[in-house]
């Protein structure tokens, strides 16, 4: 069922990927600006984002932290003035470290909630009132689309993710509160909760990780939610659908099935 409008071709779409280095967002990168979309990239690093504007021939390079409102906005503007619009916006900065409650960090449980939660926050306070504006002046067409990706490590609690799974737990929430506001303006709001993907990040894990995909898979995926109209996009299936199902069970078999299954 499509709870989004449809997205039926990238060309001459504008697209702002912000946390665009490496991994997932510069994976969708890649694949929107062989789709025809106007890509634009943002991240801190200038310096990948300049190796990918000279791979991507017409992409465009726009650093900033998503801690810093100011950044965000002014990026915003530049995007508005050379392109008119933002058709679809991926926030998919993120930031994880293994943690449980034996080895308890304030400054790193914060530094998850600032950058995975909080930085969304500040690109929304940027972003909405364009998307807002283009609503209005839209005459019943589509009139953008934000995409947060979260993870599935935001569905319940799991062991090594104390101060990452919440965090996007928070992100998913933030997700279907934003659809419900912005669906009857036609602005296109989706979450996307991947499971194991081979990232720098996920590089720091020192367990198997099943059904483990590359960037590049995930990034079709994705488009294929979009275009789809999914709100929710979850990969891979035969990872994230049972997943899904332990979120039914009652607490006590939750917790006995997680134990079981890492052992932890």
């Amino acid at each position: 069922m499509a709870l989004n409008p449809k997205i039926k071709t990238w060309q001459g779409c504008t697209v702002w990927l912000v946390g665009a280095s490496s991994g997932i967002g510069r994976a969708v990168a890649h694949a929107l600006h062989q789709a025809g979309a106007r890509v634009i990239v943002s991240a801190r690093q200038l310096d990948l984002l300049e190796a990918f504007v000279d791979e991507h021939p017409g992409a465009r390079a726009l650093a900033l932290d998503v801690l810093e409102p100011e950044s965000l906005q002014q990026a915003l503007q530049q995007i508005i003035a050379s392109h008119g619009r933002v058709d679809l916006c991926l926030y998919c900065a993120g930031y994880y470290k293994p943690m449980r409650a034996q080895q308890f960090s304030l400054v790193e449980a914060k530094r998850h909630l600032d950058i995975n939660y909080v930085g969304a926050l500040n690109l929304l306070d940027a972003l909405l009132p364009q998307l807002l504006r283009q609503a209005q002046d839209g005459r019943g067409q589509a009139a953008g689309h934000i995409s947060l990706v979260s993870s599935v490590a935001g569905y319940r609690g799991l062991p090594k993710s104390l101060a990452y799974g919440p965090s996007k737990a928070a992100l998913s929430h933030l997700a279907e509160a934003l659809y419900l506001d912005l669906s009857p303006e036609r602005i296109g709001v989706s979450v996307i909760h991947p499971g194991f993907v081979a990232t720098p990040l996920t590089a720091q894990n020192d367990f198997n990780m099943p059904a483990l995909l590359s960037p590049e898979q995930a990034a079709q995926e994705m488009i294929k939610g979009w275009q789809r109209g999914e709100f929710e996009i979850h990969f891979p299936k035969r990872f994230t659908l049972w997943l899904k199902l332990l979120r039914h069970l009652g607490h006590g078999l939750y917790f006995r099935a997680v134990q079981k299954a890492t052992g932890l």
